[in-house]
C-alpha cells in the first residue's frame, strides 16, 4: 500500500512539474501606440509577413493595439513576437519567457 501512495504521490509531483516548466511569455504590457483600426494593415497582410520570416505560424491574435503572433521559427522554437499594425514592423519578440529581438524604434 505505501508503495502505491509513494507512486501516486510521484506521479502527482512529476505531473506539476510538468505544468511549471511550460515556457512562460514575457510580454508585460507591450504597447503600439497603433491608433483607430481603420488604418490597420489586414490580418492576411500580417499572415503573410509572419511566412516571410521564416517562422511556422501557431496563432495570430490582436493583443491591445498590437499584432501577436505565437509561432515556431526556423529552428522549431516556439516564440512571441508583437508587431506594429500599421507598419506591421517586428517590435519584440520572446522565446521562453526572455526577450530575444527589439527593434531601435522599440522603447525599453
Amino acid at each position: 500500500m505505501d508503495k502505491k501512495i509513494n507512486r501516486l504521490a510521484l506521479t502527482a509531483i512529476a505531473g506539476a512539474m510538468f505544468l511549471t516548466a511550460a515556457p512562460a511569455y514575457a510580454d508585460g504590457n507591450v504597447q503600439c501606440k497603433s491608433g483607430p483600426t481603420k488604418n490597420w494593415k489586414p490580418i492576411a497582410r500580417m499572415k503573410k509577413k509572419v511566412w516571410m520570416e521564416g517562422w511556422e505560424l501557431l496563432k495570430l491574435q490582436v493583443e491591445g493595439d498590437c499584432y501577436e503572433v505565437y509561432a515556431r521559427n526556423e529552428s522549431g522554437q516556439s516564440i512571441e513576437a508583437f508587431f506594429h499594425p500599421v507598419t506591421l514592423e517586428k517590435l519584440v519578440v520572446y522565446r521562453r519567457g526572455s526577450e530575444i529581438y527589439r527593434s531601435s524604434n522599440f522603447p525599453k
